[in-house]
Formats: C-alpha cells, sequence, structure tokens
C-alpha cells in the first residue's frame, strides 16, 4: 500500500514557508514566482496554518482586487488537515475530498516533513497504475504455455 512517505521520497521535500504575519501581497509574489499552489504558515518553528490560492481569491474577491495591508494571519487556514509520513495514499485521497483540501501538510509529531498535493496524489496513482500495469502484461507475457511469436501489443 502506498504511503506519503514514499510520495514525499518521490516529490522531494522543498517546503514553501511563512509566518503568519507576512502581507498577503508578500505571500502572492512568493506563490507566483515559485509556481506553487501553497504556503506552510509557521510560528516559532510550529504549524499554525495553510494559505492557498483559495484563500487569497476570496480576500481579493472581497477586496476588490486589492491586497491592502492585511496579513497572512487575517486570511489563512488556521486549521488545517495535515497527515503523517505513514498515512496511506487512500486516507490522503479521502481527506482531501472530505475536505476538499487540494493541499496537506505532512507532519511527523511536530516536525514539518512536506506537503502533499491534490497533483502529488493523482501522479502517484497514474505511477502506481503504470507499475502495475507492466507488471501484470509481463505477467501474462510469461505464463506458461504461451507462444510470443503469435501475440502482438494490442494496448499501445
Amino acid at each position: 500500500m502506498l504511503k506519503v512517505s514514499e510520495i514525499l521520497r518521490v516529490k522531494g521535500h522543498t517546503l514553501y514557508t511563512a509566518s503568519p504575519d507576512m502581507p498577503i501581497r508578500r505571500a502572492l509574489e512568493t506563490m507566483a514566482l515559485q509556481d506553487i499552489g501553497s504556503l506552510v504558515i509557521m510560528e516559532h518553528g510550529e504549524l499554525v496554518g495553510m494559505l492557498t490560492f483559495r484563500e487569497i481569491i476570496r480576500h481579493l474577491h472581497a477586496n476588490n482586487g486589492n491586497t491592502g495591508d492585511y496579513t497572512i494571519r487575517s486570511i489563512m487556514d488556521d486549521a488545517p488537515v495535515s497527515v503523517t509520513p505513514n498515512t496511506s495514499a487512500d486516507e490522503v485521497q479521502r481527506l482531501m475530498l472530505d475536505k476538499h483540501a487540494r493541499y496537506m501538510p505532512v507532519m511527523d509529531g511536530p516536525v514539518l516533513q512536506g506537503v502533499i498535493s491534490f497533483y502529488d496524489m493523482a501522479q502517484a496513482i497514474v505511477s502506481a497504475q503504470q507499475f502495475e500495469n507492466s507488471m501484470l502484461k509481463a505477467y501474462i507475457r510469461d505464463w506458461p504455455g504461451v507462444d510470443d511469436s503469435h501475440q502482438t501489443d494490442r494496448a499501445t
């Protein structure tokens, strides 16, 4: 069964964090420049929230496109759902769908390990399915009594 730790190992552990007192304008710049959809909000070494484009878009809509002098604290999700490195991919999928969360921090106790995104999950599932597909094809190809000279690969 696929675990969050395996997804992070493939994805890498690059993290983008911000403090809750950072101006929204700076967070937006960071997210745009780094081409990321979320920032983990840390204060005194602890996870205190998540900021995603969802919160920024809501804020911009409510303020006529102006970030003003608001800080991340005023718009962040201050109770993000998190997972552990041992959480199964199936559980992450269920949580993402149930909570409408596109990004989930991965915590090992109080230590932030990374962030799993909806995209990361989709990529991991496709990779796992491709691996399973190739293993099944190899199993069928190696079946006793099957003559490879008369088979064609119709799946391509």
